[in-house]
């Protein structure tokens, strides 16, 4: 059981899923304190200085806080756009890398071609 563990545990699907969480959660924070510390503060201006944070309303003895439901709304939708222009340009800058790189011929064409070529120059000098 020990070895089959191992194999498991070494597996590159796994160690490439492993690196992949550790860098996925210090960009979440990264994109979290772009929303946070710098958006919301810029939305919260523009709608007059309201904290979403801070809206709730009681009933009865219970604190609904319906606030921070906004605020995490609000943060999805912006951490999604976020995400999804960073792999637009990446992509972009993909698709730039594969234009780049010029097709390497296939090596049974090259050799049709020689043949094509040879066939040509015997049927011209009889």
């Amino acid at each position: 059981m020990w070895n089959e563990f191992k194999k498991f545990a070494v597996k590159g699907n796994v160690i490439d899923l492993a690196v992949a969480v550790i860098i996925g959660a210090a960009f979440g924070k990264i994109v979290k304190s772009l929303v946070d510390d710098i958006v919301m503060p810029l939305i919260g201006i523009m709608l007059g200085g309201v904290d979403f944070k801070e809206l709730s309303f009681s009933v009865g003895e219970a604190v609904i806080t319906y606030g921070v439901f906004i605020q995490n709304v609000v943060d999805f939708f912006l951490i999604a756009i976020v995400i999804f222009f960073i792999v637009r340009a990446y992509k972009k800058i993909e698709r730039k890398e594969e234009v780049k790189e010029p097709a390497k011929p296939d090596p049974k064409e090259e050799l049709l071609k020689e043949i094509r070529d040879l066939l040509k120059n015997l049927r011209v000098d009889r």
